[in-house]
């Protein structure tokens, strides 16, 4: 016998989005904007990534697991960087114009101000933690990062400005 609650047919309705239809695309190329890198914030965000690659290795190739104060300079370091690079991907693929839910400007302007702000405490602490060992490795790569810290402290810090602007722009209008 079968079971009368069984025998019952289910209907399933789909609904799309618009998210899901602004998302999907008629060609699967993806553009590609070649006078991005041209422009003061794609340089700035091309020396961000360089800059900060520079910040990281010159720390992780020490014994920075002494100084407990290096820990937070690369935790900054390397996920602002790894954010860095997704952000040029979406720059540079123009993947911000086939999602127009985000509000790119504003999320623009939190991370490169946040970036700003924690680029310079991690500076900070890794000048203020740099001191003259016996081995100089670790002491002439710890200062050399320092320097490399605060030259992308004020690459976001241009990016801020620049974000500040153009997230000042879309809301004006």
């Amino acid at each position: 016998m079968e079971d009368p609650q069984r025998a019952r047919s289910h209907t399933v309705t789909t609904t799309t989005s618009s998210f899901a239809e602004n998302f999907s695309t008629s060609s699967s190329s993806f553009a590609y904007d070649r006078e991005f890198l041209r422009t003061l914030p794609g340089l700035l965000i091309v020396a961000e990534i360089v800059l900060g690659l520079l910040v990281w290795t010159l720390i992780a190739g020490t014994e920075y697991f002494r100084v407990p104060a290096f820990g937070w300079v690369m935790f900054v370091a390397v996920f602002y960087w790894v954010l860095t690079v997704f952000f040029l991907i979406i720059y540079i693929t123009m993947t911000y114009t086939r999602i127009p839910q985000v509000p790119w400007t504003t999320v623009g302007l939190y991370f490169n101000g946040s970036a700003f702000i924690l680029y310079l405490s991690a500076a900070v602490v890794d000048a203020s933690s740099v001191s003259p060992e016996r081995d100089s490795h670790n002491f002439n790569s710890w200062a050399a990062s320092s320097f490399f810290a605060f030259l992308v402290t004020i690459c976001y810090a241009g990016n801020t400005y620049f974000s500040f602007i153009a997230w000042r722009s879309r809301t004006i209008q």
